[in-house]
């Protein structure tokens, strides 16, 4: 069972969504053909096998253009499920339920895909201690529903913002001098609860960053002998974060160099989007 986002976080997004698309005179094909007292029973499917995540934004977006349209949801975010799948029916209004169909299918279709990625990614290091993760490789506006995906799919989540963790890359590095210098200033600024991770491209600035003690080490683009030296060098002192072109050909090998946590970007910025379909049924 997945903890849902909450809707009072979810519901501006779907507003926003449906107000794009409803641009200044609302659903112009809806209005010249469908009379307005006319009922609709039409079902969300899968025409291919994923995992569930985003159901809410098919509840909420129908909800804003006719909150009297029944919603039954026939599946869980979270849930793995086959091609013909059936994951929600609705019956109501009718042009209610098209005007909202394309910004429920879109919202629904994006968030299954990003989960359905993420399991293939979980799935690929079962056995190790490894966890994936994603980035902030999010789409601007969509990230806390993605970030959600990540997590019906099996994955974690990374920081959410660049407020709720230190995380020195190699700019920040070439700012401050080195990498030594760019930790201890982050770790005379962070509070007692914030977090510090520094990113290290080798070994020697990764010897260079445990001698001021973060809290997590990234290995950019590290390749498997220098990663698996650099668990042997690291003892569990730290955790250790491998990062940099994982793809599911690779991510197995890079786990079982014993590192505890894959940051993978394509889980947000490369998922390919599952196809479902709204249709009519009968009563």
């Amino acid at each position: 069972m997945i903890d849902p986002i909450p809707d009072l976080l979810l519901a501006p997004v779907v507003r926003a969504a449906l107000a794009e698309d409803l641009g200044r005179a609302g659903d112009i094909t809806a209005a010249a053909c469908v009379p307005a007292t006319t009922t609709l029973s039409a079902a969300f499917s899968t025409r291919r096998g994923g995992v569930v995540a985003g159901l809410a934004c098919v509840r909420l977006a129908i909800a804003q253009l006719d909150p009297t349209v029944v919603y039954e949801p026939m599946a869980e975010d979270g849930q793995a499920v086959p091609a013909g799948t059936t994951l929600a029916r609705v019956h109501g209004n009718a042009r209610a339920i098209l005007s909202a169909e394309r910004t429920a299918l879109n919202l629904l279709g994006r968030l299954c895909g990003i989960a359905t990625l993420t399991q293939d990614f979980v799935e690929a290091v079962a056995g190790t201690r490894a966890r994936i993760t994603d980035t902030r490789k999010t789409t601007p506006g969509l990230r806390a529903l993605e970030k959600y995906a990540v997590r019906c799919g099996g994955g974690i989540n990374h920081r959410f913002g660049l407020d709720d963790a230190i995380l020195i890359k190699d700019n920040h590095v070439a700012a401050c001098g080195s990498v030594g210098e760019a930790v201890r200033r982050a770790k005379a600024y962070a509070g007692h609860l914030v977090k510090v991770e520094v990113e290290v491209d080798s070994l020697v600035q990764l010897q260079e960053a445990l001698a001021h003690d973060p809290d997590v080490i990234m290995l950019d683009n590290f390749n498997l002998i220098d990663m698996r030296e650099a668990v042997s060098i690291v003892g569990g002192r730290v955790t250790l974060e491998a990062s940099g072109g994982v793809t599911l050909d690779t991510v197995r090998a890079i786990a079982e160099t014993g590192v505890d946590v894959i940051s993978v970007g394509a889980l947000t910025h490369s998922a390919r989007v599952l196809d479902i379909g709204l249709d009519a049924v009968s009563n």
